[in-house]
């Protein structure tokens, strides 16, 4: 079976420029990678003829001698090219298909695609600012100026890097890919370019104020909106306001989390407050009203029924925390502590001791344990 003639099989014409022959072979070779092509079997052979055109295409002087010679250029009957291009070099095939490779799995590695690993202006880093409020700004919220230690733009080079503002100019040793390939084998090895660090560009005269990064270390005063409901954990994103890039990048973000203060009154549980009230024996017996501080800084007036055991609760409706972009207002609990008397005269004592001799009906809670108590010894005996 005659061969196709190798810009058929790339689809150039023949007088094609070597990036239209370079573009032609990497979208052919997208095309029938076998990978790509399980369903077909003749994928692979397809594919070993993209890759055998593209070795003798690309090469300035085997292209000369084909286009003079046709296929017989690379028989070794024309007397010139031998161990040209007949699909099974393996020095070859990798030096032609490392061309394609970025494009074929750059999605798959991470890669760009495209851009042959170029970094002509690198993102400035995302930077965290860590904020403690009190739980009283996070009910109402607040403006807040902070500092925050960050790299801005150079106004000397205006970012650029350069002295005088200058545009960089190409890496001679990677011309301008930021990257460079050693052959080793049937392998070609990337790597990151010694002389740009991957950038693509170098710069002959550094800028005196950054030393050519384009930006320099300065802190920033920025004015904060804290929005009422936040609590700790709460992060607040600020789009550009991070670290500037390198070179004239893009400046990254600035993530600012938030810390609510512990408060000596209230303890917090997502949207509701809780707050213990201690009472004395007297008022828990006989029962009254007693006033309770609110988050707003005011207060309310509670009922407490007589009675009342410590952990008896009583909810006070929208008295809470508010939700973050007005979704809803939680409750406050009120949370009672009976507190036993202390520090007691011994008219104090005279008088307690008669009112437990006089109160036998006055504890039934008590009576009821104890009750059980006597029980259970009375079966343990049995």
């Amino acid at each position: 079976m005659a061969k196709r003639d190798f810009y058929d099989v790339l689809g150039v014409q023949k007088g094609a420029s070597a990036d239209e022959i370079k573009r032609a072979y990497r979208q052919k070779a997208k095309e029938l990678h076998p990978d790509r092509n399980s369903d077909n079997p003749n994928a692979e052979s397809q594919f070993k003829e993209v890759n055998e055109a593209y070795d003798a295409l690309k090469d300035p002087q085997k292209k000369a001698a084909y286009d003079r010679f046709g296929h017989a250029a690379f028989d070794g009957g024309m007397g010139g090219m031998g161990g040209g291009p007949r699909g099974g070099g393996q020095g070859d095939f990798a030096s032609a298909f490392s061309d394609v490779f970025d494009d074929l799995f750059g999605d798959f590695m991470g890669g760009r695609g495209g851009g042959g690993g170029r970094q002509r202006a690198t993102r400035g880093s995302d930077l965290r600012y860590n904020l403690r409020v009190s739980l009283e700004d996070a009910y109402g919220g607040l403006q807040k100026t902070i500092n925050v230690p960050t790299s801005v733009a150079c106004s000397t080079c205006s970012g650029t890097g350069a002295e005088g503002g200058a545009e960089p100019t190409m890496c001679p040793t990677c011309s301008g890919m930021g990257k460079v390939r050693a052959q080793q084998g049937f392998f070609t090895v990337e790597r990151t370019c010694p002389t740009c660090s991957g950038i693509g560009q170098i710069i002959q005269n550094p800028c005196e104020v950054c030393g050519g990064a384009g930006r320099v270390e300065k802190d920033r005063s920025l004015s904060v909106n804290i929005p009422a409901g936040v609590e700790t954990g709460t992060r607040i994103r600020l789009a550009g306001e991070g670290e500037a890039g390198l070179r004239g990048g893009p400046a990254g973000d600035l993530y600012i989390f938030i810390e609510v203060a512990d408060h000596p009154l209230f303890q917090r549980d997502g949207q509701n407050l809780f707050c213990l009230v201690p009472v004395s024996m007297t008022a828990a017996a006989l029962g009254g009203d007693i006033d309770v501080p609110t988050i707003d800084g005011g207060r309310s007036r509670v009922k407490v029924p007589g009675g009342s055991q410590s952990g008896r609760q009583m909810r006070l409706r929208n008295k809470g925390m508010p939700g973050l972009r007005g979704s809803g207002q939680g409750d406050m609990f009120i949370e009672l502590a009976v507190e036993t008397p202390v520090n007691l005269t011994s008219k104090q004592k005279e008088l307690l001791r008669e009112f437990e001799r006089l109160g036998e009906n006055n504890n039934p809670e008590s009576s009821s344990f104890f009750s059980k108590v006597k029980s259970f010894w009375d079966g343990m005996k049995g």
